[in-house]
Parts: C-alpha cells; sequence; structure tokens
C-alpha cells in the first residue's frame, strides 16, 4: 500500500525530518551545559539557575547577532562545521568587551528546507564551541520556512546571556591620553564584510571556492580562507580582567591596568574602537604593526578598494582591541600568547574628540 505524504510535509515542511534529526544531535547538544543548567533542550524556555553565581551585584548582559552572508560561503563550499563557533564565539566577545562572563546561549535556525548535512554539522559545532567557552546551551529553534527562504536559503541566529559584577564593567569611562592600544590577532573575516568579498572573489573575479587566493603567495583557496570560524577572546579578557584590575571599580585608573577591550566587527577599527572611547579622546592606529592573514592581502590587492574603506568594512586582522596601561602591554601581549593568541602594540590614546585615526 502506497505512504500518502501528509499534508504539512507536501508544503514543505517535514516535523518528521525534524525530529528526526534533533535526535540525532541531542547527544551533542546535551553536552554543553553548565552546572546552573536546567531541565533539558526541547522544553517551552531554558532554564537557568543565577542563584548560584557568585557576583555581589550581579548585572545581566545580553547580545544577539546573525552570522550574515557567511551562509552563502557555507552553502558554496559545503562546509558547515564552523558556523557553530562563528555565532557562538562572536556573540560570547560582545559581551565578554562588558567584562562579563558568558553564561547560556540560544540559537535560532530557519531554512527554505532541512538539509541533513548543514543541520547536523552546524548543530553539532554550535555545541562543541559552547562547551569550549563554558557556555550552556539551554535552548533554540529550528524552523522550516519555505517561500522565505528559497533554493537551500538559510539563516543563523544566536543569543547570548552572561554575568558581571557591576563594579566590574569595562566601560571606557577610565581611558586617558597616553594609554597603549593592543590589537589581539583575527583568523580572518570572522563574521564580518562577507558581502563585498564575495562579490570581488565570486562575482568580479568568477572565481569558485577551490581555486587559489588570487594575488598572495598563500597554499588557501578562496573557500578555506573565507570559512576559517571566527575567534573566541572571552576566556583572554575574563582572566585580563582578574589579573590586570584589581582596584573596586573598573571605572577607576588606580589599582587597574585594563580600561576598554573592543569587539572588532563590522565597522573594523573606525566604527568599533570609538565605542569605548571618551569623549576627550582620540585612537592613533599603526595599520603596520601587525601582520594580516592573507584573505586581506588578497582582497586589498585584487579588490579595488580604498585603504580606508577596507578598514571600515573589515577587521583587517585585528578582531579584539584592549586599551591598557602603558606598563601593563608587555604583560598583556604575554597573557594573549598563553591564551593561544598571537597581539601586538598598534597604536595610542590621544587627546582628541573620540575618532580613530588610521597610519598607513
Amino acid at each position: 500500500m502506497k505512504k500518502t505524504q501528509k499534508a504539512y510535509a507536501a508544503a514543505g515542511v517535514d516535523i518528521a525530518l525534524a525530529d528526526r534529526l534533533l535526535k540525532k544531535v541531542k547527544p551533542a547538544l546535551k553536552d554543553a551545559k553548565r552546572p546552573e543548567s536546567l531541565g533539558a533542550i526541547g522544553g517551552f524556555g531554558g532554564l537557568f539557575d543565577i542563584s548560584r553565581l557568585r557576583a555581589k551585584h550581579p548585572v545581566l548582559v545580553s547580545s544577539t547577532d546573525s552570522v550574515g552572508t557567511k551562509v552563502k560561503v557555507a552553502t558554496l563550499t559545503g562546509e558547515y562545521r564552523y558556523l557553530g563557533a562563528d555565532i557562538v564565539n562572536h556573540c560570547a566577545n560582545d559581551i565578554a568587551v562588558c567584562g562579563a562572563e558568558p553564561l547560556f546561549f540560544l540559537d535560532y535556525y530557519a531554512t527554505s528546507k532541512l538539509e541533513e548535512q548543514a543541520y547536523v554539522s552546524l548543530l553539532r559545532g554550535l555545541a562543541r564551541a559552547c562547551r569550549a567557552a563554558n557556555i550552556a546551551l539551554v535552548g533554540g529553534e529550528t524552523a522550516e520556512l519555505p517561500g522565505v527562504y528559497t533554493g537551500g536559503e538559510f539563516d543563523l541566529v544566536g543569543t547570548v546571556v552572561g554575568v558581571v559584577d557591576k563594579p566590574a564593567i569595562l566601560t571606557g569611562e577610565a581611558v586617558r591620553p597616553g594609554d597603549t592600544v593592543i590589537g589581539l590577532a583575527s583568523s580572518g573575516l570572522h563574521t564580518n564584510g562577507y558581502s563585498l568579498a564575495r562579490r570581488i572573489f565570486f562575482e568580479r573575479l568568477g572565481l569558485g571556492p577551490g581555486d587559489p587566493l588570487p594575488g598572495v603567495k598563500s597554499r588557501l583557496t578562496v573557500g578555506g580562507a573565507l570559512v576559517k570560524p571566527h575567534v573566541n577572546y572571552a576566556p583572554f579578557i575574563l582572566r585580563a580582567c582578574a589579573e590586570l584590575n584589581t582596584a573596586r571599580r573598573a571605572a577607576q585608573r588606580r589599582g587597574n591596568r585594563l580600561f576598554a577591550a573592543a569587539h572588532i566587527t563590522g565597522g573594523g577599527l573606525t566604527g568599533n574602537l570609538p565605542r569605548v572611547l571618551p569623549d576627550n579622546c582620540d585612537a592613533e592606529i599603526d595599520t603596520g604593526a601587525w601582520k594580516r592573514p592573507p584573505v586581506f592581502a588578497s582582497l586589498a590587492e585584487v579588490g579595488g578598494v580604498s585603504f580606508g574603506e577596507l578598514h571600515e568594512v573589515f577587521n583587517m586582522g585585528v578582531g579584539l582591541v584592549a586599551v591598557v596601561d602603558p606598563s601593563a602591554a608587555g604583560a598583556v601581549i604575554a597573557l594573549a600568547k598563553t591564551c593561544g593568541h598571537t597581539a601586538w602594540r598598534i597604536g595610542a590614546i590621544t587627546e582628541g574628540t573620540g575618532q580613530v585615526g588610521l597610519k598607513p
């Protein structure tokens, strides 16, 4: 007897497939937890016991974002495993620069049609990134939206919630002229600037993901350079706060040596560093002070994009900036190395009006 397809599946939403794939990734999702996690994945709400947190004056800090058009690159290359790290690490960095410890995470995956390879690789990668960052994955949503997304299109959005003791919030209030700017290396584009990068590589130059990265001496392919995952700087930031800041409040200078941190995302150094600069301070950046990943040299060589716009759109090899007391610069660079990052002195704080100047 021929089995009749259910009407909802015929309309493009296969509940049975969604249930089967969720069962396949549930073991990985269950491992992404913390002692404060309550309940199980699949409930109506994610539960997290904040009474176990040790902050005297706890302030919850949250951030939500997507991986943007990097999903297009994942589809082109068939490489989905890093997207979980992209969304988890991006969101974690956004709250860590406030001095907050990331606690729990929720994801939203929407697609035209569930595809097993993409879904399983992505969710397992997301759980792996949460485990690595000690973030509890407390829930999420998977949605098939035919008619909204077409032809295998999908989107990935995440939300993270963390906590910081109110006096320890990093705001940049303590930044003064004379402070040193430290940059930590990015792995590549991270999760920003992909609309322009795709236009240059795939549309204008007609390259495929397997083609060599143009204009530079590198073994990387275009696809290999573009799928590199977003770096997680949160462990470094939290350790730096714990080891370098001993004053009662982060907003004061005496007793502290880390005064501000900025996550360099869309808008680059010129768009993100001003967020933590007082109105009477500028940051003067020497763009020759660090080594860029090959993808940025390639974009600069073949892209036809101006120096200024390159630094407005892309992180250009610096994924995180820390503003520190000059006497602590060496200690910060050493600590970054201990945490697995390469760091450089890339500039200084000067008197000004809250702007960033770039020295070629």
